[in-house]
Formats: C-alpha cells, structure tokens, sequence
C-alpha cells in the first residue's frame, strides 16, 4: 500500500494524477469490503469530482501538502471535521463504520455489508468506536482514516488492527463532545502519514521547528529527532508502567508491549526510566461514567483531580509514559464480557493528554496488540518523533 505522504509526492510532481489515487481506492473498496464492512457509506461520484477538483488545484499551481489521498471518514458526519484535509488535497471515499443502534460502542462497526470484521483474523472485533477506520487502513483500502477518541476509540482500534493511531490532546482540535471527553484522531499505516495528517491539522505555527515534523511549503529544512533530543534537551525519557496501578492486564499483551518499549530504547529514540515505585492512578472508571451521566460528578471530580496531581508529578521528571495499549488482545464478536478494553485508555481522556498507540507485536492468535505513548498536553509533534525514529 502506497503511503499517503508518496501519494501526494506522485500527484504534485505530475507522475500520478488525484483521480488516478482515488480510481485505485474506490476498486480496492470494491473488491474487498464486502467481506471487511469498513464502510457504511462510499461516496464514488463524489470522490470522482473532488479528485478531479485536486487535480485541476494542482495543475493551476497551487501547493496541495495531501494532493489526491484517498481517505476514509469516521462515520457519516466524518466530513465536518475533516475540513483542513479536504484543503490540503485530502479526497474523502466514504464514511467508515461505527456502532450501529444495538451495538456495544467496545466492540462493533456496521458496514454496509454487516460486522466489521478485524483484518488479522475474521472471527475477531477490530475494536471500537472508530472500527471501520482501522479496518480499512490496515487492509490498505485507504492509507489514512479519521477517527475520534473518548475513551481509547482511536487507540484500541489501532492496536487490534497493527496500525498506528493518534489521540489530540482534549480541547486542542475542535470536538462536538459536550463532555470534553472526546478528542480527534487518525489511523495511518506508517508514523510518517500520522505526521503528515497532524502538520495539516495543527497547522504550520504549531508545528514549525518542532521535533518530527517537516518544514513548511517555504521550504524549511526538516531536522530528524535524534539530532534536535540530543543537541537540545537530551534523549527523551520514558517511564514504564504496565497496569497505571489498577488495570490487571493479561501477561501477553504487557510482555509484547514491554519489548516494544524496549526497542524504543535500543533505537535511540528514549531513554527508559528505572522501575522505582510504580506509578499508580486512580482507576478512572466511575469518573468516567459520571462525566457520561451514570454517575456521582463528585466522585468523578475527586478522581480526576487525584490523577491530574499525579500525572503532573510524573510529567515533570519524564517526558513519556509508556504502557500496553489494551489491556487483552482482540476478542471475538460476542464481546468482551464483563472486561472493559478501554481500562489503559480512558485515563489519557479524562485528563485529556494526547496519546498514540504504536504496533508492539503480534500475539499467539496471530492478532496484534499495540504500546501506548503518553505525552504532556500539547506534546503530539514528541509522541510522533518518538514513534517515527523507532520505526526508521
């Protein structure tokens, strides 16, 4: 699967044209998604006539970051805040699959077809909410995805699926949650579209200069990461945790997390922490319910002001935190049971830092699990340089 970064290359230097880039999406769509439901929707004349938009954009002499990739939105409402990816190029295909009515937001995406099912294995959920948009990434329908996050549904979806997915800080990128709970996000195949998709979104004044990103169309030079950490600050640090003190996850899913974060570690991208006392929150569970309507605000008041103290200590002396993504690996389509997938995400919700799930492995089942990286609020373009000087 081409990147979304070559795509956009291709069209801007006149190899490949934005209808060409979208013809080909719309026929791996075709001959694939009766059996994955990435899709609920596939939106072919109008990907056709945006695509032809591009590439008339592009022909006129207009800088176009994303000229001509593809790109699914999550769920029917996607194109409303996909509004400064359209302005760079972006051609939106289709709304992804989210829960349908019934259906527990945890688990499920309905498709036009049916379940959406996990690439890796077709008896497995792909995760939740932002189902379809991991699906269709990770089975290189699309090369990026929208996707939104309120409790881990950029994240979770991620790791089942081996892609790499990105969770905004709250507040940071504009959000209809009323609860503040949710934050916008994208799944990519590689960390170098994540990047991408992150510059157009943030912007040139947010992300200029900063690790990990590339420079502006005035032709800034791009510096890697390992040379702005080490001639400015020093090696990120990370502190490792593999349950933030209340979690219980399964030994398989922390085991492929831990050397993930290890090879982080041996690839220069951080420096680990040593153990010391583990880090412990307050599990954010009932606070998060609370703020959702089932619960005591007073409670979800108390935790989130005990976690936010307790996160701010930890982010003065580390840059990272590290822990495995999902608590278990990806369940099949009956549910998870009782089990919350969410119990390693939901805290980075509630306290609204930005956080990425990275591929750590694949498990006995074959299916794979993800490491996720937490950053202080505002720290995306560190979580991305991270990511992407691992995986160089």
């Amino acid at each position: 699967m081409t990147s979304a970064r070559e795509i956009a290359a291709a069209v801007r230097c006149g190899a490949s044209t934005a209808v060409e880039a979208v013809t080909a999406a719309l026929a791996r769509i075709e001959r694939v998604d009766p059996v994955l439901c990435a899709f609920a929707e596939v939106w072919e004349e109008a990907a056709l006539r945006g695509a032809r938009a591009v590439d008339e954009r592009i022909a006129a002499g207009e800088h176009l970051p994303l000229a001509g990739v593809p790109i699914g939105v999550k769920g029917r409402r996607g194109p409303r805040g996909a509004g400064p990816l359209i302005a760079a190029g972006c051609v939106p295909v289709g709304a992804t699959a989210v829960p349908g009515p019934g259906t527990a937001w945890q688990t499920w995406g309905l498709g036009r077809y049916g379940r959406t099912v996990n690439p890796w294995r077709y008896d497995r959920t792909p995760g939740g909410s932002s189902a379809g948009s991991a699906a269709a990434v990770a089975a290189g329908l699309v090369p990026l995805a929208t996707g939104s996050d309120g409790a881990g549904s950029v994240r979770i979806p991620a790791a089942w699926c081996g892609v790499v997915g990105l969770k905004a800080t709250n507040g940071r990128l504009p959000s209809t949650d009323r609860t503040g709970l949710a934050a916008p996000g994208v799944l990519t195949r590689c960390v170098a579209d994540a990047e991408a998709y992150w510059r157009v979104m943030a912007g040139p004044a947010e992300t200029a200069g900063t690790p990990g990103t590339a420079g502006t169309p005035g032709g800034r030079e791009r510096r890697t990461p390992t040379a702005l950490w080490s001639a400015d600050l020093g090696m990120p640090t990370a502190l490792w945790s593999a349950d933030l003190g209340f979690a219980g996850p399964d030994p398989e899913p922390v085991a492929l997390a831990r050397a993930a974060a290890r090879r982080l570690a041996d690839a220069g991208a951080v420096r680990l922490l040593p153990p010391g006392e583990p880090f412990r929150l307050e599990d954010p569970g009932p606070a998060w319910l609370a703020l959702r309507g089932g619960g005591d605000l007073g409670t979800a008041a108390r935790v989130r002001a005990v976690n936010d103290r307790r996160l701010g200590t930890l982010f003065r002396r580390a840059d990272l935190l590290l822990t495995p993504t999902t608590p278990c690996a990806a369940h099949g389509h009956d549910g998870p049971g009782d089990r919350y997938s969410t119990a390693l995400t939901w805290a980075f919700n509630l306290s609204g830092h930005p956080a990425l799930s990275l591929p750590a492995g694949l498990g006995r089942d074959g299916c794979p699990v993800g490491l996720q990286l937490v950053a202080a609020p505002g720290r995306e373009e560190l979580l991305l340089a991270v990511a992407g000087a691992a995986r160089r």
